[in-house]
């Protein structure tokens, strides 16, 4: 793909506002693997900035390296035209720049407030004047969440919010986000991309991460287009293509076309629920058979974490009826693992449970899938390596080398190495939560593909924040809002299916209904 040229106008546009950030010759491997290289870039005041490109396409790091994470093998950063060295995020933040990390780095025993204020105070703090002043921060730009909450208490979708929170007030002039929108809802992206709008007229300089075309056409005033560590495309906003010509430039070569949807014969119940009851869960119901996708939808922080808890045995049910591959909770999850032929879980914390980033891929791979691999009493690690590395030529895992650590991964291609160990299995049941958070569009419609032919031999419960994904996908949507669905529903029912936005902010159809006819 050509790269464009810059025009004298659009050369004058830019220079409107000075850069607060340049990025100058940045270059950057790991190992034989080029993640960077001799990337220059200018960031500016009051505008939104989109990185866009493939998972492993070097947006992270070059962030990372802005953010102090990572040093750079070359190149240079100027802050304000002044050259400078950052030896650790503590550096950069100093210089006033800060970024939210896809996988969150908060104190889960701690309070959102402590978590904002950590390291900030020193001597005598005043708890109720630390919550009134964290509230006033996030009522500013609409970020709203609970000073008091316990982070474990919270939803990954407030969790952003409170890392979101932390750089505002520590008054970050340069915030950098990275993949922002994986874990939130339709509206709850509202309103994010209303904030980054405010913090923009604020003055400061937003970098937002992403792979996902329609983000980036709504927010951004510039799009810098990565491939293979290097900066391919750039636009300003009225020169931005359509969203089929940028993806198509941010993997170098032209789409498939949109998947279909077609359905399969549907089997055995796998999956029943009946008034289940458990923490914010306030009594659930369905039921779930071989062939069908069910995409539980819904608003962070509305139940959905809780429900999967339950679902894969990390929380008991406190009341109801929930069986599970015809037995009930506790006689199946106290019945020894089968490896094959059972359920399996795609967490949404794919660095926190899902993997360990110290392992290598290899490591992980077997980590539940240990019993395909032993030999008597010992493992076959020739085995688990030569699957490993099957799945990751399968998976288009990058890099290709099952001897590096799993933290080393970018977050889609670690994700791809959670799907990739998770099917191999052959489950009758799939319990996937946000299953393509972070995946660029060329693996997430991969991904989707696998799900829609598990269906020949499983069932899956897909509980999404994004709900394209959910239309995509699902047979049926069940709409949780407060701890309990307020409907469950087949594709076929097109009016519930165009109230799906009400619903998401918990109204019933019904109830929407009498009111226009009310108003009427």
């Amino acid at each position: 793909m050509k790269q464009l040229r810059t025009t004298h106008a659009e050369t004058e546009r830019r220079d409107e506002h000075q850069p607060v950030v340049r990025l100058e010759g940045i270059c950057k491997s790991f190992g034989r693997v080029r993640a960077n290289s001799n990337i220059t870039l200018d960031i500016r005041p009051t505008r939104i900035k989109a990185l866009l490109g493939e998972n492993g396409a070097g947006k992270s790091t070059l962030m990372s390296i802005l953010a102090g994470k990572s040093r750079p093998d070359a190149g240079r950063i100027y802050v304000d035209g002044l050259p400078m060295t950052f030896r650790s995020p503590a550096d950069a933040l100093a210089a006033g720049i800060g970024m939210v990390y896809q996988h969150f780095m908060l104190v889960e025993a701690m309070s959102v407030a402590q978590n904002i204020l950590l390291g900030q105070e020193s001597g005598f703090i005043n708890p109720q004047n630390m919550g009134s002043r964290v509230r006033r921060l996030a009522e500013r730009y609409g970020l709203e969440v609970d000073p008091d909450a316990l982070i474990s208490d919270l939803s990954m979708g407030e969790r952003q919010r409170v890392e979101i929170l932390k750089l505002l007030y520590r008054d970050c002039r340069v915030l950098i986000l990275d993949e922002p929108t994986a874990v939130l809802t339709p509206p709850e992206i509202t309103r994010l991309f209303d904030a980054l709008r405010r913090m923009a007229e604020d003055g400061k300089a937003i970098v937002f991460i992403s792979h996902k075309m329609k983000e980036v056409l709504a927010l951004a005033d510039e799009v810098e287009i990565l491939r293979r560590g290097e900066i391919v495309d750039s636009f300003l906003r009225a020169d931005v293509p359509d969203e089929r010509e940028l993806a198509a430039r941010m993997i170098g070569r032209n789409l498939e076309p949109v998947m279909e949807l077609t359905p399969v014969p549907k089997g055995d119940v796998l999956l029943r629920l009946e008034n289940a009851r458990c923490a914010r869960v306030e009594g659930v119901s369905f039921s779930l058979r071989q062939g069908e996708v069910l995409a539980v939808a819904g608003v962070a922080g509305n139940g959905q974490k809780e429900l999967v808890e339950m679902l894969t045995g990390l929380r008991e049910p406190e009341g109801g009826t929930l069986d599970i591959l015809g037995k009930d909770w506790k006689g199946f999850f106290h019945t020894p693992v089968r490896q094959k032929d059972g359920l399996v879980y795609i967490p949404e914390d794919r660095k926190g449970l899902a993997t360990c980033p110290t392992l290598n891929l290899t490591d992980n791979f077997v980590l539940t899938n240990r019993l395909s691999f032993v030999n008597g009493p010992f493992m076959d690690w020739k085995r688990g390596e030569a699957a490993t590395r099957e799945a990751i030529r399968e998976f288009n895992v990058q890099p290709p080398d099952p001897s590096v650590p799993a933290g080393s991964l970018s977050g889609g291609n670690l994700q791809k190495l959670v799907i990739a160990r998770e099917f191999y299995r052959h489950p009758r049941l799939i319990i996937a939560e946000n299953p393509t958070q972070g995946l660029d569009i060329q693996a997430m419609e991969e991904v989707w593909r696998r799900i829609l032919a598990a269906r020949e031999h499983a069932g899956i419960l897909l509980v999404t924040s994004d709900l394209t994904e959910a239309l995509t996908l699902a047979d049926s949507f069940a709409v949780m809002y407060g701890g309990r669905f307020i409907d469950v529903f087949p594709r076929e029912d097109r009016a519930k299916l165009e109230s799906i936005g009400l619903m998401l902010a918990g109204v019933k159809p019904e109830e929407h209904s009498t009111a226009g006819e009310s108003e009427a």
